[in-house]
């Protein structure tokens, strides 16, 4: 065996793999949405193909520098120019580093088609958030069952008496959703729903007084059409209190043209649908 070649070979194949971990991280709902869900493709979960990724990784970062040792000379020669001098700005390699630093600079203000990746993974993200659900808050599946009915507003002992009428086994109040979903081969938003009363189950028409996750990428005519509000009534509202909307923005861009985070545009619509 020569070490070269094992180091060539290592490169290729955990290249070839890092694209594989890369497409299916690139689609993965957010990390929100698949815990909730207990989101599996091919068996794995969305932190075991994040650890699989970063791995893999190190691996061809290594790889590739020992594969760079071992193929100095002929970098070198391409870092020269016609009378084999050394000259590190050669027209190839300027070439090269205009490409990098144009997808680099471009991403970070948002420029297609750095953006139109960006936008296309977004909305591979926002489809699986449909599928399968938004979580009352981040990480609530890793909340006790008294911690959750806390932060919903649910009573606890109606919530125990719905898991035990839905057949759901759990110790006790300290079970977190998640142990609980494992115990009873579910997922935390099959706990969630099992724990509801009836007429929970459908209410929507009611505003929320806590920002939901996922509410920074909603249209503001979306946001309206879920809770049943008249957005013309909003678009007014907003526009009183010098915030500029229009229907098909994001919460999350009516929130940066007007200098602010998306949870303080959250307060401010809660004031104005309050008022009305």
């Amino acid at each position: 065996m020569k070490l070269r070649k094992i180091t060539s070979l290592t490169m290729f194949l955990s290249f070839v793999l890092l694209i594989a971990t890369s497409i299916v991280l690139y689609v993965v709902p957010e990390g929100r949405v698949a815990y909730w869900s207990d989101w599996h493709f091919m068996g794995l979960t969305k932190t075991l193909w994040g650890d699989i990724h970063i791995n893999l990784g190190i691996l061809f970062l290594v790889s590739g520098l020992l594969h760079l040792y071992y193929n100095w000379k002929p970098m070198l020669t391409y870092m020269k120019n016609k009378a084999k001098q050394l000259k590190i700005f050669t027209a190839d390699f300027n070439a090269a580093l205009a490409l990098t630093l144009f997808f680099t600079f471009g991403t970070l203000l948002q420029i297609p088609p750095m953006s139109t990746i960006l936008d296309f993974s977004a909305s591979f993200k926002d489809a699986g958030a449909r599928k399968y659900g938004e979580p009352p808050y981040g990480h609530a599946e890793l909340s006790s069952l008294k911690m959750f009915a806390q932060r919903t507003g649910l009573d606890l002992e109606i919530v125990k008496q719905q898991l035990q009428k839905s057949k759901v086994i759990f110790d006790d109040e300290s079970s977190t959703l998640l142990d609980i979903a494992r115990t009873n081969n579910c997922t935390p938003k099959d706990v969630y729903m099992a724990m509801l009363p009836p007429e929970k189950t459908t209410d929507t028409s009611v505003f929320p007084d806590q920002p939901f996750p996922g509410i920074g990428k909603l249209s503001l005519k979306e946001l309206c059409t879920r809770f049943n509000l008249d957005t013309e009534k909003i678009v007014t509202g907003l526009g009183a209190r010098q915030i500029k909307a229009e229907p098909d923005q994001t919460i999350k861009e009516i929130a940066q043209a007007k200098g602010m985070e998306p949870q303080t545009l959250f307060e401010i619509i809660h004031t104005v649908v309050t008022s009305q």
